[in-house]
């Protein structure tokens, strides 16, 4: 009896034992259910990746949504109608119509020598100084942010600083300015500003500066006061793409999608269906204002031999050298495609530049 229980007992234990390492063996190991996310993160990846082009196709607001990228409403909780919280205190908020239900928010900043005299002064006061003969640049912005963007208010600080008026505007639809983005759009707002400034200027120089997506406003804007017999006295490009379509192409979103069949029907044809084009390369053509090019031979945005183009486009099309120049900053400074206004030189290239203006 009691060998037979034995039998039993290391039975049941033999059973157990065997139970416990079936049940250890049906458990899944940490590196397995590791694997399993990897992959499904992958797919998740590859689905997203392959989607996104036919999702331009599709729907090709997105494309305007990237190319303007108007509602990254950079930097965050700051109040537009204030400049001073920015130390922009000879500065003043102003609202311009440029349309029908068009709103823009602008900021008169005028020269640092003003800044005690600018204190506590209304609208008008703002207005009726741009007609004392100092220089007037109004500065159009890339896209992405608002006219608070800290290397746009260094701008606008470098610019003052030197002694001239800066207008920053924020087009249609960026920051505060009311309604959608378009190429046409863009324009007109600046077309606006511009006849604006000029209502009030006299006989002050005003000159157009364009930087990265706002190279291509300024351009157009030249060419629309051409065929409106005017010529600007000045155009500053900064950052310049030849056109949106190779910009597009050679911008780093772009580059995952370089080798991607048909990356030129979904994405670059796509802008240009939409009206998405900036021409700059052609404009250089037509236009008939001097012409300063500054680029960083490390901008990662826009590659350093767009603008070589648009200089030689510039010269071949004005056949005079002393029309257009183009100043390089050396990649060792590091400035990319946001920081040319920090270079220690540019106060006196600028200076230079307007100084060739004057009649």
């Amino acid at each position: 009896m009691r060998k037979r229980t034995g039998d039993r007992d290391s039975k049941k234990q033999k059973t157990a034992g065997d139970e416990a390492g079936v049940s250890s063996s049906a458990q899944p190991r940490p590196s397995s259910r590791l694997l399993w996310w990897v992959k499904r993160g992958l797919l998740v990846v590859c689905v997203i990746y392959v989607s996104v082009p036919f999702m331009m196709r599709l729907f090709p607001d997105i494309i305007k949504h990237l190319v303007y990228s108007h509602r990254v409403r950079v930097p965050f909780f700051v109040n537009l109608s204030q400049p001073a919280d920015l130390y922009l205190n000879h500065t003043v908020n102003m609202y311009l119509k440029s349309e029908q239900g068009i709103s823009l928010g602008v900021w008169h900043t005028v020269p640092e020598s003003q800044w005690k005299e600018a204190q506590g002064k209304d609208l008008e006061w703002y207005q009726d100084s741009l007609g004392a003969g100092i220089p007037i640049i109004i500065y159009l912005h890339g896209n992405g942010g608002t006219r608070a963007a800290s290397h746009r208010v260094g701008l606008v600080r470098v610019l003052s600083a030197i002694g001239y008026h800066v207008l920053a505007l924020d087009y249609r639809g960026f920051g505060d300015s009311t309604g959608e983005p378009t190429e046409v759009g863009l324009t007109t707002d600046t077309l606006y500003l511009y006849q604006w400034v000029k209502a009030r200027s006299g006989s002050s120089l005003v000159v157009l500066w364009g930087h990265s997506l706002g190279t291509g406003v300024a351009t157009n804007t030249a060419v629309k006061l051409i065929e409106q017999g005017i010529v600007v006295d000045g155009v500053i490009i900064e950052g310049a793409y030849t056109n949106i379509r190779q910009g597009g192409a050679h911008h780093p979103f772009g580059w995952f999608y370089w080798k991607f069949p048909g990356f030129e029907y979904f994405f670059l044809d796509t802008m240009a269906e939409n009206n998405v084009i900036f021409p700059n390369d052609e404009n250089l053509k037509r236009m008939r204002s001097r012409l300063l090019i500054l680029h960083a031979e490390d901008d990662h945005i826009v590659p350093i031999h767009m603008a070589q183009q648009l200089y030689e486009i510039a010269q071949s099309a004005q056949n005079s050298g002393n029309q257009v120049k183009m100043i390089p900053f050396s990649g060792s400074l590091g400035y990319h495609h946001n920081g040319l206004y920090k270079d220690p030189h540019l106060p006196d290239i600028i200076r230079e530049f307007v100084h060739t203006l004057a009649p």
